[in-house]
């Protein structure tokens, strides 16, 4: 599970479909790109959008969108508030960093220690 999408917001549309030409029926998700190896946490700053339409169960494209339905994501886009980009070191990774300033530290009091 290294890297997925985190849906940050979902929003029903009530603009016509332009494939079936429901009214009731878009669907539209913004997800943000997370992040989790054994090493790091991280949220990224991209964010995707996904549009369905949950009556013909058809995605719906940017090329397809209406002026209407470009209004509305416009909107929604403005109103949008991703979490903050963020990269956090788990503790496997602090450890490591430790012991390697450990062995830079060791490594220069043996070699000052061995010229007197």
């Amino acid at each position: 599970m290294p890297e997925q999408l985190v849906t940050v917001k979902e929003v029903f549309i009530n603009n016509n479909c332009p494939e079936c030409f429901s009214k009731e029926g878009l669907h539209l998700t913004f997800k943000q790109k997370f992040i989790d190896t054994r090493f790091y946490k991280s949220i990224g700053k991209d964010i995707f959008t996904e549009m369905h339409c949950t009556i013909c169960e058809t995605p719906i494209y940017p090329q397809r969108w209406t002026e209407d339905i470009e209004r509305v994501y416009r909107y929604q886009n403005k109103a949008l508030t991703p979490e903050k980009p963020s990269t956090q070191l788990k503790k496997l990774s602090w450890i490591l960093v430790g012991l390697v300033i450990g062995i830079i530290i060791t490594s220069i009091v043996l070699t000052l220690y061995l010229r007197v």
